[in-house]
């Protein structure tokens, strides 16, 4: 009787016992390419298998149907040798088939040298048989096609995709792997709230709508309104509605403002905002100008036409007449809302297609909400006190805020350019002595043309000032290197502009990355543009080939972290999380770490750019090719992003570690000791 009869006899007799049970799929396969020149591939196709179950070899010994695999011809793809098999083999004698038999356990890799003469699509088949120690599955076929692109086409990183599993990375320096039955990638201009959580972007734009609210040109507009609608009101209930329909215009008005922003520009246009070159310099320009426009060198008004029009439709019925009036109150206060509305619309777009919505809801709410109040209990109004010096003190105080602010985008395009114009230490001189300005300002040592005089200085004015003043001296070890925690962290440059050596105890990491850390292997690519960024206390690779065989080399698991230069969640990481002992001695310790920058300018050589699809648009520069690495093999285009693989490119977990998940140090270590323990599971 002949093997495959056997085989099938077998399964006859456990078919029974699984009409009733589910359906089982112990063994994943995925297929990689690695290009080892301008005409050689390896085929990788690797099976991962489910605990207690077993793959046969090719030569599995009389009795189970073995591995095997039938590739289609193709007169552009000759194959070189057999089939090689990669993994920890058993042999064991086996009384059911009373044969030595040979099988794998975990995983193997099944590897097909081939000759390409030019773009070519190789498809084919396999066979293969699983078991356990009770039963076996029926023998399957699964068929696979590989699409291997020449030298005029091959892409600078690989663009595997895989079967019945998401997490398969290609080993190759330049291969273009593409399997036919993929799973379909989602967008990444997808709502996901990448940077910050719609939550967090709904109440920092509230706080900035009471911001608003508290500057010249919209707080003396409350007691005129509120006087208006209960005095030309024939009744009181009939006031109170005409100041909630008025807070309701605001409302929509600003609403409709993030859903027109969202449409004209897209979610994936407003995601890019944050490393654009000319978007960050436009930024920053405006930032400037509305600063020095609050400090009261000059107004910037919309054009007066605008208010006219609006003011003389204010008496179009009830309704049409009092959304008339909100809009002509957002006309006349552009001068003191826009800078403010300029930097929540900056962070809002952070939280993808509805960030801007959500934001501009929680900025108008902020702002109607008094108009409704004062309208219900007008007797407030008396206690509010009179539009004076103090408003003019709070626009001041934010026009050098707006100064401050500006810097971040300046340095957003220093830092991907290697510009070197602003370092970590003139950013933080600048902030410092801006801090320094707001603090004897608000004691009024300090005082501009349009301000009254201070006489006295209250109680509120001095706990600002003494604040301002606290926050100034927080910043002055920067300069010599101690650590700046939290939301400070994410808005300096990266590290790669300080020169300065630590001269503080604790400084939060500032020591050097052990020097055998890789047992004297070295970073080399692209290493003169990105050592100086790597915080302080560790070693980074910045090329993902260069990095997987140092992996391979130190037989270490691999530790990936998407980042940017201008990425605030990044240095908030860092400063927070990367700086604890036991979270750097565990990076350190057991894996190898490659940073990849998504924002990174570096220009691409003609020969290594090419197109993506997932982009949909050419790469040119490392930054984008890092930005397709990260979206086409983990469906994410947000930073922090850290992934942890195998020597073979493979997810040791079930999802990367992001911001979203917390600045936890002991909640990313656990996460660590978790891929490091798959990792020796793996390879125990």
């Amino acid at each position: 009787m002949n093997s495959r009869l056997k085989i099938w006899l077998l399964w006859l007799l456990v078919l029974p016992a699984f009409a009733q049970a589910q359906i089982l799929n112990p063994v994943k396969w995925d297929y990689t390419a690695q290009k080892i020149n301008d005409s050689t591939y390896l085929l990788n196709m690797r099976a991962s298998i489910d605990n207690g179950w077993h793959v046969y070899s090719q030569h599995a010994g009389d009795g189970p149907i073995p591995t095997s695999f039938t590739f289609d011809n193709n007169s552009q793809v000759k194959l070189a040798g057999d089939v090689e098999e990669k993994g920890k083999e058993v042999k064991t004698f086996d009384k059911v088939f009373n044969s030595q038999l040979r099988y794998y356990e975990n995983e193997v890799n099944f590897v097909q040298k081939v000759i390409v003469k030019g773009n070519a699509t190789l498809k084919g088949t396999l066979e293969y048989m699983v078991c356990n120690d009770v039963n076996c599955l029926p023998p399957k076929d699964v068929p696979f096609s590989f699409q291997l692109s020449g030298p005029a086409n091959a892409a600078s990183i690989p663009t595997a995709a895989t079967v019945d599993t998401g997490n398969a990375l290609t080993q190759s320096k330049l291969a273009v792997a593409a399997v036919t039955n993929s799973p379909v990638v989602k967008s990444i201009a997808e709502d996901n709230a990448s940077n910050k959580s719609l939550g967090w972007i709904f109440w920092a734009c509230f706080a900035g709508g009471f911001l608003a609210l508290i500057t010249p040109c919209v707080f003396s507009m409350i007691p005129i309104t509120v006087s208006f609608f209960t005095k030309q009101s024939k009744t009181r209930a009939a006031g109170i509605k005409n100041a909630i329909m008025y807070s309701l215009s605001i409302m929509i008005i600003y609403t409709f403002l993030g859903f027109l922003i969202t449409v004209i520009f897209g979610a994936s246009a407003l995601n890019q905002l944050a490393s654009n070159i000319w978007a960050n310099l436009i930024f920053f320009v405006i930032f400037v100008l509305f600063g020095i426009s609050f400090l009261g060198a000059f107004e910037i008004t919309l054009p007066g036409s605008w208010s006219t029009k609006a003011d003389t439709k204010a008496g179009l019925g009830n309704f049409f007449g009092i959304f008339f009036m909100a809009l002509t109150l957002s006309i006349v206060s552009f001068s003191c809302t826009g800078p403010i509305i300029g930097n929540l619309l900056v962070l809002a777009a952070g939280g993808g297609k509805s960030g801007p919505l959500v934001g501009m809801f929680g900025f108008s709410l902020a702002l109607a909400i008094p108009f409704a109040l004062f309208a219900i209990f007008p007797s407030w109004l008396n206690k509010i006190g009179k539009a004076g010096g103090w408003l003019n003190s709070v626009k001041v105080v934010l026009g050098l805020l707006e100064l401050a602010l500006a810097l971040k985008f300046l340095s957003n395009v220093d830092m991907a350019y290697h510009w070197n114009i602003l370092s970590r230490e003139v950013f933080l001189a600048i902030w410092i002595v801006i801090f320094a300005i707001i603090g004897f300002y608000l004691l009024g040592k300090l005082k501009f043309h349009h301000d009254s005089e201070v006489k006295h200085v209250s109680v509120t004015r001095l706990f600002f000032a003494i604040a301002s003043f606290a926050f100034m001296v927080y910043l002055i070890p920067g300069l010599f290197g101690a650590e700046l925690k939290g939301v400070v962290a994410g808005f300096l440059p990266n590290y790669s502009s300080f020169s300065q050596p630590a001269a503080f105890a604790g400084g939060g990491g500032a020591d050097p990355a052990p020097a055998n850390v890789y047992d004297g292997i070295t970073p080399v690519k692209y290493a003169d543009l990105f050592t100086k960024s790597t915080p302080p206390g560790y070693t980074a690779f910045y090329d993902y080939e260069e990095a997987i065989a140092a992996a391979r080399k130190l037989k270490k698991p691999l530790m990936i972290d998407f980042t940017g230069w201008s990425c605030v969640n990044c240095r908030k990481m860092e400063s927070e999380v990367w700086t604890n002992p036991a979270v750097k001695n565990e990076i350190n310790k057991d894996f190898v770490l490659l940073q990849l920058y998504v924002d990174e300018k570096h220009k691409l050589p003609d020969s290594l750019q090419y197109y993506s699809k997932i982009l949909d648009t050419k790469i040119t520069t490392l930054g984008l090719k890092n930005t397709d690495f990260e979206a086409t093999h983990f469906n994410r285009n947000s930073q922090p992003y850290y992934v942890f693989l195998d020597q073979n490119g493979n997810m040791l977990t079930d999802k990367g570690y992001s911001a979203q998940d917390g600045y936890d140090p002991q909640k990313f270590l656990s996460f660590l000791e978790k891929a490091d323990a798959e990792y020796h599971k793996k390879n125990s």
